[in-house]
């Protein structure tokens, strides 16, 4: 008897016990919940089969008259095990060509009274009867199987070289506040050191997303000096959109930010941002909201921004390179290596650069490189406090461009 038939047996068990112990038919009925009617169907199903036979009652019996023979039954179970890849339409197709007849929904049924409903299941299926038969492989069996063990493959932990190589950003529905309404929580995660960010707001929209890297992440990047490359996102509609209208597509052109998406329908690629919103759900919102009653939604962000700081500044971490330090201290251990890939860093020169060269004895008109240039065109890109993105949003609507950069007032369009 499965685990599943013993949750489904022992409640009515239980009403037959107490019911015993008792001697009160009514009184256990009103306890447990039953009517006295099914406590008695119970009692004579007990008497006559057993325990057992309070597995199922089910008054649904299939009519086996309207089933398809066996022969067409074992044919289509077969050929399901045979090429696990064919749909019930193609299938069908398939079993009339070799004068078998029956429809695509009589394929399906078929599929789901033996359980072979979904591809997953039909392979499996295919594994067992080759581990069990030693069955030779066909082709086609063969790339079905192939295609199966390349999307179980674990494809690895996000690879990230130094702070501020990749940024991780998520959308979180804390749940709704009485006088305040929904409650979104905007996530940003440096994928290397752990270090979080959390920022709330009544909607979620395109400017709230763009936001939240704007108010927090970025000045302290910058306080850092520590450059944001890239930031990962799902494909939610605050994330994704016309990149000529959309707010937050603007805001990481204009501050020189790659933009990499998950894969469609699949949370796991953004992980590390769905483990932290496990985390803080546990830790954090489990226990305020027991604790305490909030009326508005500064109270509680003043709440999450001391969390946040228990949890950047003294909470051990076991990410991939915290190794138990906590996210502030793997951060300013490990800025360095952020620091080391900045071209305008790299390129630096001493006040005695003249002097170290002629010591050297190189002759400046000899030197094919203009180093000068290069250190001018590196000091050019270095961030600025204004930036004219006029040829990038040539295309854009005017008034709309504006009006999704009015975030702060550093940016214009020219």
């Amino acid at each position: 008897m499965t685990s599943l038939s013993q949750k489904i047996i022992k409640p009515k068990l239980g009403l037959l016990e107490l019911a015993k112990q008792l001697g009160n038919v009514t009184q256990a009925c009103k306890v447990m919940g039953y009517s006295r009617d099914t406590f008695y169907r119970y009692q004579d199903l007990v008497a006559n089969g057993g325990e057992e036979a309070l597995q199922e009652i089910s008054r649904k019996k299939p009519i086996e008259k309207n089933r398809v023979p066996d022969y067409i039954e074992d044919a289509v179970v077969a050929l399901a095990v045979e090429n696990p890849a064919l749909g019930q339409h193609r299938a069908a197709n398939l079993l009339q060509q070799k004068g078998t007849l029956v429809s695509s929904s009589g394929v399906r049924s078929i599929w789901l009274r033996n359980g072979l409903e979904t591809f997953k299941k039909r392979l499996k299926a295919l594994e067992k009867k080759s581990a069990q038969e030693g069955i030779l492989l066909t082709e086609e069996q063969l790339q079905c199987l192939e295609k199966a063990k390349i999307e179980k493959e674990a494809h690895g932990e996000i690879e990230t070289v130094c702070p501020g190589y990749l940024g991780s950003q998520d959308t979180y529905f804390v749940g709704t506040m009485k006088g305040v309404g929904r409650i979104y929580q905007q996530t940003f995660i440096d994928t290397y050191s752990r270090v979080a960010f959390a920022n709330l707001y009544t909607e979620k929209t395109a400017i709230t997303a763009a936001h939240a890297l704007n108010s927090d992440v970025l000045p302290w990047f910058q306080e850092n000096d520590v450059p944001l490359l890239r930031v990962l996102t799902d494909r939610g509609t605050e994330y994704c959109g016309k990149v000529d209208e959309h707010a937050f597509q603007l805001f990481l052109a204009v501050e020189d930010i790659d933009h990499s998406k998950t894969k469609a329908r699949s949370p796991q690629t953004n992980g590390i941002c769905e483990r932290f919103h496990r985390t803080m759900k546990q830790e954090f919102y489990d226990v305020t909201f027991r604790k305490k009653l909030y009326h508005s939604l500064e109270e509680l962000q003043n709440d999450v921004n001391l969390w946040l700081k228990e949890y950047n500044e003294l909470r051990p971490h076991s990410g991939r390179y915290c190794y138990g330090k906590t996210p502030m201290q793997t951060f300013n251990e490990s800025k360095k290596l952020a620091i080391e890939k900045q071209l305008d860093k790299k390129f630096e020169f001493s006040e005695n650069y003249q002097e170290q060269k002629s010591q050297l004895g190189l002759d400046s008109s000899s030197t094919t490189t203009n180093l000068s240039i290069a250190v001018e065109d590196t000091v050019s890109i270095a961030p600025c406090t204004e930036v004219v993105i006029a040829p990038m949003l040539q295309s854009a609507k005017p008034i709309e461009a504006q009006k999704n950069l009015q975030l702060t007032d550093n940016y214009f369009v020219g």
